[in-house]
Parts: C-alpha cells; sequence; structure tokens
C-alpha cells in the first residue's frame, strides 16, 4: 500500500523512512561535496560537514530505515515509533540550540568532536519541528475527527 504525501511526511513512520533517506544521503553527500572544513565545503562557511557529522548521519540513517525495513525488529519497535520520533525531535532540539550556544567557538565546538554552524542549526531546528509535527500533527487530527 502506497502513502500520501500527508502519510509520508508527518507520521511516525513516514518521518522514520523519508527522514531515515534523508539522513543516510546527507551523510554521504557530506562526504564528497560537504566536508572537511568551510573552504573545501560546496556551500562555505554556512553549511559544512566533518566526518563525525557523516558518520552520525550515516549511521542514523541506517537506524531509521532498519527500524522500519529489518524483519522482527520492525515489528518489535512499530508500538514504539511515535517515542523514537518525538525522541529524535528532541535531539534535534537540543543539537538546534546548543549549536548558537557554542557558535563562535573554535572549531570542533561541540563537544571537541564535530562543528556547527549556521546550517546545521537551522537544518536541526527544521526537523526538530518535522519530527514534532510527524508524531503529534496526525494524531490530533484523528482526535479531531471523532
Amino acid at each position: 500500500m502506497s502513502m500520501n504525501y500527508r502519510e509520508m511526511l508527518f507520521t511516525p513512520k513516514g518521518f522514520l523512512m523519508s527522514g531515515g533517506v534523508v539522513l543516510l544521503l546527507l551523510g554521504l553527500i557530506g562526504f564528497v561535496f560537504l566536508n572537511g572544513s568551510a573552504s573545501a565545503s560546496a556551500l562555505g562557511s554556512f553549511f559544512w560537514l566533518d566526518n563525525s557529522e557523516n558518520f552520525a548521519h550515516v549511521g542514523l540513517g541506517v537506524v531509521a530505515l532498519a527500524a522500519l525495513y529489518v524483519p522482527g525488529l520492525n515489528s518489535m519497535l512499530a508500538p514504539y515509533y511515535r517515542w523514537i520520533v518525538i525522541l529524535v525531535g528532541l535531539i534535534a532540539l537540543f543539537f538546534g540550540v546548543y549549536g548558537f550556544l557554542v557558535a563562535g567557538n573554535a572549531t570542533p565546538n561541540t563537544f571537541g568532536l564535530s562543528n556547527l554552524e549556521l546550517g546545521d542549526n537551522l537544518l536541526h531546528l527544521i526537523v526538530a519541528a518535522w519530527a514534532f509535527a510527524a508524531a503529534f500533527w496526525m494524531q490530533r487530527s484523528a482526535m479531531m475527527s471523532r
């Protein structure tokens, strides 16, 4: 059964699927086009990814997709998709806010492992909003239709 765009983007399952693909692609693209430093990135100082971020994005993307598509794991985690998405939203919100707090610090500015710049911070805040919408929007719509 295919999903419409609302289910694809604004349900926990759709968020894990779409977000998992986005994270996996972002990590892979990061290794090639956005890697190393602001001067080496195709987008300059606005958005660049170091290897720590790339490995984290690839790993999180694989985990999200595995939670949906690995037999046994998907049926075990399905009742918790909503809570997983809420957790992802909280983590993204943390890094979005934290990135603004450490913006002026020397590289790497995030726990000595990675660097967060304006593009990262904005992307993390967008992901947090998307995760919360996916976790709560459709559920609220279903309750209102009763």
